[in-house]
This record gives structure tokens, sequence and C-alpha cells, in this order.
């Protein structure tokens, strides 16, 4: 397990707690906890009581908000080193999103209350959250918008290009199989397996159970309702 001073610099690094002296970091740190996750593993689940704030250090972790039918979908992808489920850490209420690892994770994780009597101390904790939190609702709207505006042949296409870096790199089929694809792409399943068939059909991409290879990114651009000039630049 990291040391103090390891953890004081890492937890440094989040952009919320860089107006804060070093002193009052150190005492963030002690407040709370690190939890390691295995790959797969559910860090807190939707509707449970709050689980705190986590911050990622190493790993990675998958957003998942559940559908009325049961359907998850995969509202955003966390990479170190971030923090979140801040909702429920300021109203202390139930988790309104699930977490899951999809690597081999490290988090530091505060409760409610401690992390209440911080802001208490550090008012600067707090107007942070407020920023974070309107940009990630800012975020949430434009996923909302992809939904409505984007029929699913389109956001299959769009959550390929966001993979691969607009075709630049290769998506591992191991990491993203076909549920974790319509995850992203708030659909089902079955509806990625059509739609990768027809894009390997007509030349769009290379599939195998190994990789997704991007070959015609423009064409898939145009697929997803993009503008191919603003997205492949």
């Amino acid at each position: 397990m990291a040391n103090t001073q390891s953890l004081i610099e890492r937890l440094g690094k989040v952009s919320h707690f860089r107006e804060l002296p070093i002193s009052a970091i150190r005492q963030i740190v002690t407040s709370g906890r690190i939890y390691r996750y295995s790959a797969g593993s559910t860090l807190f689940s939707e509707g449970d009581p709050c689980a705190g704030l986590f911050v990622l250090f190493s790993g990675q972790v998958h957003i998942c908000k559940l559908g009325i039918q049961g359907q998850e979908s995969i509202l955003s992808i966390i990479r170190p080193v971030i923090m979140f489920n801040e909702v429920a850490i300021l109203d202390g209420g139930q988790n309104p999103i699930t977490a899951v690892a999809t690597l081999n994770s490290i988090t530091w994780r505060i409760q409610h209350e401690e992390f209440h009597y911080l802001m208490e101390r550090f008012p600067v904790l707090g107007t942070s959250l407020l920023r974070v939190l309107a940009k990630r609702n800012r975020e949430l709207i434009a996923n909302f918008e992809d939904v409505f505006s984007r029929p699913v042949q389109a956001r299959t296409a769009k959550v390929l290009l966001d993979l691969s870096n607009n075709g630049k790199i290769s998506i591992c089929r191991h990491k993203h199989q076909n549920p974790n694809l319509a995850a992203m792409a708030a659909t089902v399943p079955e509806a990625v397996s059509r739609h990768l068939g027809i894009f390997k059909e007509t030349g769009t991409i290379d599939c195998s159970r190994a990789r997704i290879i991007i070959k015609k990114p423009k064409h898939l651009a145009h697929i997803a309702m993009i503008e191919e000039d603003l997205y492949l630049n």
C-alpha cells in the first residue's frame, strides 16, 4: 500500500484539491482509506446507501445506469486520477449510479460524514465539487442528445470512433465485447452485433474475435452523423 506522502502527492493532482495547502491535503488523505478492487468487481451499486466519495488512483472504472427495462448503459469511463460519486457525497442520499472496476483498480474513499466535516474546514472543496457537477451535467445532457438524435447504427459507429481514437488504434475485443459496446451505445448486444456485421460487409471495419480495426474512419463518421473534418482532424 502506498505511504501517506505518496497519497498526498497523488491526491494533490486531482484538480479539486490543487488550491489546498499540503497540510489540508494530508488531513483529507488520513480521513479516507485505500481500497483495492479486482477487475469485474462492483465498487457500489445504484440505489444503495451513500458509498462515499472515490478517487481512482490506478485501473479503470465504468460508471453505469440501469434503464427501466433493466438494461445497463455506461455513462462514463473513469481513468486515473479523477474523483466520482460526487452527488451522493454532497446530499448523503443513495448512490445514483453503479461503479464497476473493469481493470484491477486502486481507489481512495472517504465517507459522507468525514467529507462534510472537511468541507466546513476547507470550503474550496464544496465550490470545486459544484464546478465538477456542472461539467458532468453538461456531459450528461450531451449524452442524452446523442441517444435522442442518433439512431442505434449512428451511436454504434460513434462508439467505435471514440474507442479507436478516430480510427488510429485497434479496439481490443477482449476489453470491449458486444455487451460492453451495447452499454456504451445505449442499446442491446444483438443490435451491436448486427451493425458490426453491416460495417464489416461494407469494408468500413475489419472485425475479428481479437480486435476491431477501423478501415474507413471518414465513412464511419458519416454513419455516426458527425462532421468528418471536425471530428477526424
